[in-house]
């Protein structure tokens, strides 16, 4: 856990509480709350409702952890983590900005920037910081946002109290720390780097379908309904911020995963009734959706390592036939390919799982007019370059193959246009499938 400090306005008091820093109350043993009023159980369902009126989430889980999670905002001075909210789809359309407005209207305190530099944001959290929505998060996530590597430092650090930034600053150019905790919501396409989506509540958005109807979100109808669930949340978690500092509350998973989730339970446990149960039914089910995830990131990295490697050993041919490719990969007895699966590695897994990188098998004619379908060497190019940029041998001169008495014809693809292959899938859904029935205006 991070340490005691409270971060102060502007540049950070750490002095301690000896010389008079405020400081967080002491972790106690697990509080018991009480559940008798129901009030806070009944305005969750609210909010919960409301959000639902303007986006469809991917999931009921989903809308159940951004309910918890803008809830969780209004008691952020009294947290020692504080989650970030991914919010991220595959394309532009899914809904990602419109999440963002309907949080504008409901968090504590809202900071809505699209392009913005780290000093500024350094200068606003303090002691009572923002909640800061980060629209078009990919760029600053991106190849060519070098320029922005502090504003992804700061995004990093503020997950955990007490993880100053520390700047030259004033006349004296004295080393002052400058507080990065705060609440943030992050929307962008594709996924964010790894160090944000392991502090994320993350939320895979995905395009309507055509039966899927929200209510159109109109400023002076809206935000006068938003903000009256804000002011009503911030009215009842107010007063039980110093309870909500010394909870202790059991969770249903461990390490960084609990740091993320463990504000959104103690949200859940101030509101009693069904919430505790179900914040921790969807804690359960989210997370682990992610680690599949993150398996079957791994999983397909390592393909294109074992791949690169066995056309390096081959001397870089132009292409390498499905079978062979597959044959090599079930005999390296340090790898997983020989269990994958219920037989081992077939060319079906093998181009389900190539092909989340635009890499498809093709017909290729070989030497001695023998006909194939192949991967050629070059398609691979830009999945090693961005998954494995310590590949750095990126396109050396292929080899062909030769003898005395016969030269062997290139590779090249046969005429007629590629096949395409049965559509891959996940091995699992997002929790929950959709979120429910479609919503009428």
């Amino acid at each position: 856990m991070a340490g005691t400090v409270q971060p102060g306005t502007g540049p950070l008091d750490t002095r301690g509480p000896d010389h008079g820093s405020p400081s967080q109350p002491p972790r106690g043993p697990e509080v018991p709350v009480e559940q008798g009023s129901g009030e806070g159980a009944e305005l969750l369902d609210e909010l919960r409702a409301a959000i639902g009126r303007y986006v469809v989430l991917p999931s009921e889980e989903a809308l159940t952890a951004v309910t918890l999670w803008v809830a969780a905002t209004h008691i952020q001075t009294a947290l020692q983590h504080a989650p970030r909210l991914a919010v991220v789809g595959p394309t532009k359309g899914c809904g990602k900005s419109r999440v963002l407005d309907v949080l504008h209207e409901t968090v504590h305190q809202p900071m809505m920037t699209v392009n913005t530099s780290p000093a500024v944001i350094f200068r606003v959290i303090g002691k009572n910081p923002p909640t800061l929505l980060v629209d078009e998060a990919d760029t600053i996530f991106g190849p060519k946002a070098g320029e922005k590597e502090d504003l992804r430092g700061l995004l990093n650090a503020g997950h955990q109290r007490n993880r100053p930034a520390w700047r030259i600053s004033g006349p004296e150019h004295k080393p002052t720390a400058y507080p990065t905790f705060a609440m943030a919501a992050l929307a962008g396409i594709g996924d964010l780097p790894d160090t944000i989506m392991d502090r994320a509540v993350v939320l895979r958005m995905q395009k309507r379908k055509p039966g899927e109807k929200v209510a159109q979100f109109r400023s002076r109808f809206s935000v006068p309904e938003l903000n009256a669930l804000r002011d009503r949340l911030a009215a009842w978690l107010g007063p039980l911020r110093g309870t909500a500092g010394r909870m202790m509350p059991a969770m249903p998973v461990q390490d960084r995963a609990a740091d993320t989730w463990e504000p959104l339970v103690i949200i859940a446990d101030l509101a009693g009734g069904h919430w505790p149960a179900l914040a921790r039914a969807v804690c359960v089910a989210m997370t682990r959706y992610e680690t599949v995830q993150d398996e079957q990131t791994s999983l397909k990295t390592r393909l294109l390592r074992d791949i690169h490697r066995i056309f390096q050993a081959r001397g870089n041919p132009e292409a390498l036939s499905s079978l062979d490719l597959v044959a090599e990969l079930i005999q390296d007895p340090d790898a997983p390919w020989a269990e994958h699966g219920t037989k081992g590695l077939s060319s079906y897994h093998l181009s389900n799982m190539l092909r989340d990188f635009g890499i498809r098998p093709a017909n290729y004619r070989f030497d001695q007019g023998r006909q194939a379908k192949a991967y050629a060497r070059n398609r691979f190019l830009d999945a090693w370059a961005r998954h494995c940029p310590d590949l750095t041998d990126t396109a050396p001169a292929p080899a062909h193959d030769a003898t005395p008495t016969h030269e062997a014809a290139p590779a090249r693809p046969a005429p007629g246009r590629p096949p395409t292959g049965p559509a891959g899938s996940l091995p699992i859904g997002p929790p929950g499938g959709p979120a429910g029935p479609a919503r009428g205006r």
